[in-house]
């Protein structure tokens, strides 16, 4: 759960390997109760959580995949927050502000319950993705991973 740069290792035989299993728990193994959202090096945190998501599963790890691989084709992160909420707004820059129709029960997040965060002026803002023109020395096989 705590996927970043700095918990991956290189060997000189070219392998790659993870380091800090801190926050690793077993893999199909229910969480002991209500789960702390703060579980992932903020640069590395999927939205889901940002927004106040209380249960997660792989897909958290799936994101922050993603994150490091922008990094290493960027050479330099791909989207460093200062907050929570500059994180979010990194992301939404980036890829474009989510709405119900492709992400089902995003209006009952926390962040976006509560107001902390507002779905209508995110989507004005940012209403397309921008991944594109940061990669676009990527493949169409590229960009698809």
């Amino acid at each position: 759960r705590d996927l970043k740069m700095s918990n991956l290792l290189y060997t000189n035989r070219g392998e790659l390997k993870l380091a800090d299993f801190g926050l690793a728990r077993l893999f199909g193994t229910p969480p002991p109760g209500r789960i702390t959202t703060k579980v992932v090096t903020l640069w590395y945190r999927c939205p889901d959580l940002l927004l106040g998501a209380h249960t997660y599963d792989t897909s958290v790890d799936i994101w922050a995949a993603g994150c490091i691989m922008g990094e290493l084709l960027k050479n330099r992160p791909l989207m460093p927050g200062k907050d929570e909420n500059d994180q979010l707004q990194r992301i939404f820059k980036l890829l474009g502000a989510p709405n119900e129709r492709i992400w089902p029960g995003l209006r009952k997040l926390s962040w976006v319950k509560t107001g902390k965060v507002n779905l209508e002026d995110l989507c004005e803002k940012h209403p397309y993705t921008n991944l594109p023109n940061m990669f676009d020395f990527l493949s169409p096989n590229g960009m698809g991973l």
